[in-house]
């Protein structure tokens, strides 16, 4: 059964029009508008699991889907680090792969069941060498959104930079290059478009829609984390 949001969180949906279209869960695993977006060779049962499409079933971006050219790209690793960074697309997907099913819970009460594939978050990080006193991993995108996850959830969790979803590049709805895979946290924190990645001392960094009111912890709701 899913919870009812809280009274803040309906608030920020209906003044951002972020809120369900159909008032209950948008696309079942049999629907046609679930059919209708998987793409063309994506893959839709992994080891007995059912896949679902690679996006969402609405864009609910800040500035609309970006289009990311990774001729010129760079992906950027600063704040509390020895050296700062600047890897191009080739240079990250050229690090060792890892290949994991978890599932994306929105806020808005739809989830996703995908089949992510990415570098290890902490491998990424460590190319620039983190300093002790980092706490706090800030990732900005280029249509200016910014989130937050502490550097422990980070390494004990092995989080993942994906840049690919049911065995394709991720779509440029899911943030093509790059989207954090922040398992067990709501949708918010999954950064898209990623584009910098900043080490602070700031535990209580706040982002785009944690500084709006939504919880900086963004836990998915207990009962909820495997479905």
């Amino acid at each position: 059964m899913k919870r009812a949001l809280p009274a803040f969180a309906v608030l920020l949906l209906l003044l951002t029009g972020c809120a369900p279209q159909t008032g209950g869960r948008i696309a079942d695993a049999v629907s046609a508008a679930t059919q209708a977006r998987y793409r063309e060779n994506e893959i839709r049962d992994y080891q007995g699991a059912r896949l679902d499409p690679a996006v969402g079933p609405r864009d609910n971006s800040i500035k609309g889907v970006q289009a990311v050219d990774t001729n010129g790209y760079a992906l950027v690793v600063d704040g509390l680090v020895e050296a700062p960074v600047a890897l191009g697309y080739g240079q990250v997907l050229a690090l060792p792969a890892h290949e994991r099913l978890i599932t994306l819970h929105c806020v808005e009460g739809w989830d996703a069941t995908v089949l992510w594939k990415g570098v290890l978050l902490e491998e990424l990080i460590g190319l620039a060498g983190i300093k002790p006193e980092a706490v706090t991993v800030i990732f900005s995108s280029v249509d200016g959104y910014t989130t937050s996850l502490p550097l422990k959830t980070i390494r004990e969790k092995s989080l993942i930079l994906a840049y690919g979803a049911n065995g394709l590049d991720l779509p440029p709805a899911l943030g093509y290059p790059f989207m954090v895979v922040a398992e067990d946290k709501l949708g918010y924190k999954w950064g898209r478009w990623v584009d910098r990645i900043t080490l602070s001392d700031d535990a209580d960094y706040k982002g785009f829609w944690e500084n709006l009111g939504y919880p900086n912890g963004a836990d998915v709701p207990a009962g909820t984390e495997g479905t």
